[in-house]
C-alpha cells in the first residue's frame, strides 16, 4: 500500500506541485512586502501624505478600501510579470504558449 502511494505521488508530480505552491506563497509575500514597504512609499509618498495615510492599503472612501484594491492590483501585475519572465527566459520558451 505504501509503495502504491509513493508511486501515485511520483506519477502525478504531487511533491513538485507542493514545492511550487510553497515557493509561490513566499513569492507572493515578498512581492506584497516590496509593494507595500518599498514601491508605495517611493512612488506614492506625496499623494499619501496629502491623503493623511502612511500606506496605500489605508486609502478609503466611506468605508470602501480602494487602496487595498490598488495594492493588490500592483501585486498581481508584478507576480504575473515574474511568472512571464520565468516562462520566457528560464524555460527558454520562444513564445509563451499554453500546453
Amino acid at each position: 500500500m505504501i509503495k502504491e502511494f509513493v508511486g501515485f505521488l511520483k506519477q502525478y508530480g504531487v511533491i513538485g506541485l507542493a514545492i511550487a505552491v510553497i515557493i509561490g506563497g513566499k513569492l507572493n509575500l515578498l512581492v506584497t512586502s516590496l509593494v507595500n514597504d518599498l514601491l508605495t512609499p517611493l512612488i506614492f509618498q506625496p499623494a499619501l501624505r496629502a491623503a493623511g495615510v502612511s500606506n496605500i492599503a489605508e486609502l478609503n472612501y466611506n468605508g470602501i478600501m480602494y487602496g487595498r484594491v490598488i495594492a493588490s492590483l500592483i501585486d498581481f501585475l508584478i507576480v504575473a510579470f515574474v511568472i512571464f519572465l520565468f516562462a520566457k527566459h528560464i524555460m527558454k520558451e520562444e513564445v509563451v504558449t499554453k500546453k
